[in-house]
């Protein structure tokens, strides 16, 4: 049985080994949370996350696109391809560039 993060998310259904799992593992999850989409899932475990968002520019009063990339961890329960929507959390770093964790697909 899955873990509960403390986040109100639908947890994976099938069991993993990955000790890096928040849901099977012993990985802790806290601060921000993100939603945007997989480009890249060529790594291993890893995937390349983009979120896009609008920033207010005062002087003109518009709104800009702005666009950001993270490095997520990619449990194996969870296994998100590149196209697929997910929602990511924060955690303890992981690696040199890896900060984030998957916790949903979408």
């Amino acid at each position: 049985m899955p873990r509960d993060i403390g986040i109100d998310v639908t947890p994976p259904d099938n069991e993993c080994t990955d000790h890096n799992c928040p849901f099977h593992g012993k990985l802790g999850v806290r601060g921000q949370i993100f939603e945007g989409t997989v480009l890249s899932s060529r790594m291993d475990k890893t995937v390349v996350v983009e979120r896009e968002y609008l920033k207010m520019i005062k002087k003109y009063e518009r709104y800009e696109k702005r666009r950001s990339i993270f490095h997520a961890h990619n449990p194996t329960c969870i296994d998100a391809k590149e196209g697929d929507t997910v929602k990511i959390m924060e955690c303890r770093p992981l690696s040199k560039t890896k900060n984030f964790v998957v916790i949903e697909k979408l």
